[in-house]
């Protein structure tokens, strides 16, 4: 299990905030924590740190008219890191060469490749085929749905009819390099994980899979290390002191390439 550390962009800022409660709608978000410091501080510390395979996501879409800040804050983390770290939100096509020209190690993927509800494979061919496999993530970030972790897309604001079950997985895997999966319901809260949805993924395990979501503890990180068998990875954002948590950043870098 390696650390996946984070940079959240969202209004032109580095946040930490409540996954469920992003709305495009007057670029709103509850916030849990603002930082004073760029995005390119936190690019440095990861790389200071030899971290990679974190994540950058631009939680302001398209059309935003924090977009462009909010892009320039992505851009610059990924020049302060270059080959360092992944980025994702609002990725397509037209659009995916330039982050990986920027330093992108990869794209992460969702919305584009979704049609009302469920995954177009033609679409997910072609950007497969755009950046290569090995510098493709799907984001398939989740919520509870009855008894189902159903995929959502549009920054986690709508549910598609596409279950997380290996038999998906499966299929995905044919297209990326990595898969990397929000648990929305429990994303900013860090107040326990998605235990059946980490252990369906534990037992999965056949590339490599970030897990977010509800980790506010080192108690919660052992819990996901046993019942993911070892094989996720994991992100901490909101319970990470460097976005004002209480679980010091040097401490889970430890703990985590101690248990290698």
């Amino acid at each position: 299990m390696e650390f996946r550390p984070c940079i959240d962009i969202h209004n032109g800022k580095v946040k930490q905030i409540v996954g469920g409660s992003l709305r495009d709608a007057g670029n709103a978000a509850v916030e849990n924590f603002v930082a004073e410091q760029d995005a390119s501080f936190f690019a440095r510390l990861y790389q200071k740190r030899h971290i990679k395979g974190g994540h950058i996501i631009l939680l302001n879409p398209v059309g935003s008219e924090y977009y462009e800040a909010t892009k320039a804050q992505a851009v610059q983390a990924l020049k302060s890191y270059p080959g360092g770290m992944q980025v994702g939100g609002g990725i397509c096509p037209d659009n995916a060469e330039f982050f990986l020209d920027a330093g992108a190690s990869h794209v992460i993927v969702t919305s584009y490749v979704f049609q009302n509800g469920e995954i177009h494979y033609e679409k997910l061919k072609r950007l497969s085929n755009t950046v290569g496999k090995e510098r493709l993530v799907l984001d398939l970030s989740c919520r509870r749905r009855g008894k189902s972790y159903y995929i959502v897309t549009d920054r986690w604001q709508k549910f598609t009819e596409e279950v997380i079950e290996t038999s998906l997985l499966e299929r995905l895997a044919e297209y990326a390099d990595e898969f990397l999966i929000h648990a929305v319901d429990v994303e900013g809260k860090a107040q326990g994980i998605e235990q059946e949805l980490v252990e369906m993924l534990g037992d999965w395990g056949q590339i490599p899979v970030t897990y977010a979501g509800g980790v506010g503890s080192f108690e919660d990180l052992k819990q996901l290390k046993t019942l993911g068998k070892d094989r996720l990875h994991v992100t901490i954002g909101s319970a990470l002191d460097l976005f004002g948590g209480t679980m010091e950043f040097e401490k889970v870098c430890e703990f985590l390439e101690g248990g290698r």
